[in-house]
């Protein structure tokens, strides 16, 4: 079963293009396709209907780990909702390489990992093992654009 098959079978939907707050301009694209790689901008959490997701703030602060794991899963939505609209499927894609996670956290915040396991799990649910493993970094910010709890970028292999 392919990614699409796969996202179709679990029931779930991605999200349209993000809708950016009135005056937002973003001089680069989603997804920046260049040979066999594909590399992907980094994207914050989405509500289905493309707006953007809170709650908002950093974590350890103004959310707890668990709400800030499910902003984490949004933001894979979000990123696969760009990916399949780069390359027209996600069964082009054949290995994710690397994820960088940025983690609004509050001062000493250590449980990075553990909100970008949203992220990684959601990623090997679609993708399965083979596919879907990925080298990660997790890391704590002071802040984040929109006030976003997580931010996430990343590298994907693909083929015709």
């Amino acid at each position: 079963m392919g990614a699409d098959e796969k996202l179709a079978a679990l029931g779930i939907v991605l999200p349209p293009p993000l809708k950016l707050p009135p005056g937002m301009v973003v001089p680069f694209p989603w997804v920046n396709v260049r040979g066999d790689r594909a590399y992907i901008s980094g994207h914050g959490p989405q509500e289905p209907n493309g707006s953007l997701a809170g709650p908002f703030g950093a974590v350890g602060e103004s959310m707890s780990m668990e709400e800030a794991r499910g902003s984490a899963r949004k933001v894979g939505l979000s990123m696969l909702g760009s990916l399949k609209r780069e390359l027209g499927s996600l069964d082009r894609i054949t290995g994710w390489c690397r994820v960088h996670g940025m983690v609004n956290s509050a001062l000493r915040y250590t449980e990075t990992p553990a909100v970008m396991n949203g992220f990684s799990e959601l990623i090997l649910e679609v993708f399965g093992p083979e596919i879907g493993r990925h080298a990660r970094t997790a890391i704590g910010v002071a802040a984040l654009p929109l006030n976003f709890p997580v931010e996430i970028e990343a590298e994907v292999m693909i083929g015709r």
